[in-house]
């Protein structure tokens, strides 16, 4: 039952019924899941409406799901939903390994200003790599806003206040984020830029990173060529992530992972997966590989480049409080 002073709103299309309220002055607190939003509350001179397509779906737990292990293989070109402010989700992970993680191919069609606002994600973990295009973001107590291009990364550490601000036509972004139900909060009297620089600030534990691929060397890496970034470390070891390509030889041949998730995004290029029967990729395809497997690529093209990420064990931070208050 909602709360006294609370509304309950039940409809049959989400986004248009969001919209009206929206069109009627009333303003997002909170709304999930970003994918395919089926909740929102909403508020309004001390009125507060809970809009809802799905009445029956549980509440988003503040416990994180068991993560049950998966190989999937999601192929380019499967459908894409209207997710939250516009964008449009395509899911590269169906299953959601239990409900742990989601791996999101995220595109905005039309360039220009996107319908953001300042915001924050009850999250473990959150990676975001643009693939195509360009997108202008802005980050609490980062400094000015800024534009990441195509390869650039961004760990967007448990609640950091943030918004998008614009972005190229076609931008295509991909997205893992640990638990994969989370909820997006919106911060209405946070101003962002906020006039704040602080590189080295922890958000319950984890650190900002900002990793511009034009300026990051390559080493070798399990016979690919690997980019260097720092996710790995400002993580404190929960997420590393890595861009490969193709090295000396014609194999690359990774090693068993000892945490959670194993997950490939091919950017660009096409290869060859060797992992159970096989399987051909092509730009856009991704895939899962379940802990503690060996994996290979081969017959990469000269131009192939995969987004590689792994996770250790997860822990859930606090569902509520200032980021960076210690309680994530």
């Amino acid at each position: 039952m909602p709360p006294p002073n609370e509304l309950l709103l039940v409809c049959a299309d989400f986004n248009p019924a969001l919209a009206l309220l929206r069109g009627l002055g009333m303003r997002i607190e909170m709304i999930y899941p970003a994918d395919d939003p089926h909740e929102a509350l909403l508020t309004h001179d001390g009125r507060r409406v809970r809009l809802t397509s799905r009445p029956d779906a549980p509440p988003v737990s503040t416990d994180l799901p068991a993560f049950l292990s998966e190989f999937v293989v999601t192929k380019a070109g499967t459908e894409a939903g209207e997710g939250r402010a516009g964008m449009h989700y395509r899911d590269l992970i169906p299953g959601r390994l239990g409900g742990r993680y989601i791996a999101s191919h995220i595109r905005i069609a039309e360039g220009g200003p996107v319908a953001d606002w300042v915001h924050y994600h009850r999250i473990a973990v959150q990676l975001i790599c643009v693939r195509k295009g360009w997108v202008r973001v802005v980050y609490e107590d980062q400094g000015d806003p800024f534009v990441m291009m195509e390869g650039d990364m961004v760990l967007q550490p448990p609640r950091i206040r943030h918004r998008v601000l614009e972005s190229s036509p076609g931008l295509e972004v991909v997205e893992i984020t640990c638990p994969a139900m989370h909820e997006t909060f919106a911060d209405h009297e946070m101003e962002l830029p906020n006039g704040k620089a602080d590189p080295a600030r922890s958000y319950g534990g984890q650190g900002f990173v900002h990793h511009v691929a034009a300026s990051a060397p390559w080493t070798e890496w399990h016979g690919a060529e690997a980019q260097v970034t720092v996710v790995g470390d400002a993580a404190g070891g929960l997420v590393e992530a890595r861009v490969l390509r193709p090295g000396p030889g014609p194999v690359i041949a990774v090693p068993p992972h000892d945490g959670e998730l194993v997950f490939g995004f091919v950017l660009d290029g096409s290869g060859r997966l060797d992992f159970g029967e096989g399987r051909r990729l092509g730009p856009a395809d991704s895939f899962v590989i379940p802990p503690g497997e060996a994996w290979r690529l081969t017959h990469a093209s000269d131009d192939f480049r995969l987004l590689h990420v792994s996770t250790g064990k997860m822990i859930l931070p606090a569902a509520s409080g200032r980021s960076g208050s210690g309680n994530a």
